[in-house]
């Protein structure tokens, strides 16, 4: 829930800001804290919301009281959904409903403050420039880019964990040190930023050409080294590589 005093943004570049930072909560409430969250989410509590918080922390409280509420607020009893149906679709649709909570709040701010139809539509591009949280969790726009790749022949599969991309046409699992290549489309156009490239699993940013990356045998995502706590040196001896996400669903078959 918002804590009182906080600023409210005015600006269009500070409700971006703003929705930038929730969603960066959101984001890792989902895929790095996902066993945290999980646990949370206990059905036999009263009815609980995800809150994605402006200082790109999280939480799962009770809705706020007040009527109408300050702001917006987020899907209500996300925690009685938790043990009816599978983890993956359970989080796909907290995912969901975490996207639609994003933008009312974003455009409470614009509505509040005023915003003017060039206003709104700059804080609308801004937003739909960044994979959405359901996009991250699920790893949708991935699986798109990868399939889009597959059909024009653009990707090939190598094994071994560090080592690096051969050929612009190869994404071998491991460390990355540059950028994925852009992948054409049917008409022999090379896709925009917004269409190609890979996305980290847990903060849902583009390849960065100085960054390392890791990527997860199982599910198959990648990450920043940094998000999920893997240096070179610690890959180097890691024969099999899973993500947080993977590791707390293999725990929680074998309790």
């Amino acid at each position: 829930m918002e804590s009182i005093g906080v600023p409210k943004p005015r600006t269009a570049e500070e409700v971006f800001n703003d929705f930038k930072g929730r969603r960066a909560g959101l984001i890792k409430a989902l895929t790095t804290d996902v066993q945290k969250f999980y646990q949370l989410c206990d059905p036999e509590k009263e009815n609980l919301c995800l809150y994605g918080l402006p200082s790109e922390g999280w939480e799962v409280n009770l809705p706020v009281e007040e009527v109408p509420p300050e702001l917006p607020e987020p899907a209500l009893g996300i925690n009685f959904a938790r043990d009816g149906m599978q983890e993956k679709d359970w989080l796909s649709l907290v995912a969901v409903h975490s996207d639609s909570w994003l933008l009312s709040v974003a455009f409470y701010f614009g509505a509040r403050f005023g915003f003017g139809k060039s206003e709104r539509k700059r804080l609308f591009q801004m937003i739909n420039d960044l994979p959405t949280v359901f996009e991250v969790v699920t790893g949708a726009k991935n699986l798109k880019d990868q399939v889009g790749a597959q059909s024009n022949g653009s990707k090939s599969k190598s094994s071994g964990k560090m080592q690096p991309r051969a050929s612009s046409e190869s994404l071998p699992k491991g460390v990355k040190m540059t950028p994925p290549p852009k992948y054409e489309d049917e008409s022999g156009e090379e896709e925009d930023d917004e269409q190609g490239g890979t996305l980290c699993g847990a903060c849902g940013d583009n390849y960065a050409a100085d960054e390392f990356w890791i990527c997860c045998d199982i599910c198959e995502r990648w990450f920043h080294g940094k998000c999920v706590k893997i240096t070179p040196a610690k890959a180097e001896h890691i024969k099999q590589y899973k993500c947080p996400t993977c590791t707390t669903k293999r725990a929680r078959l074998q309790v």
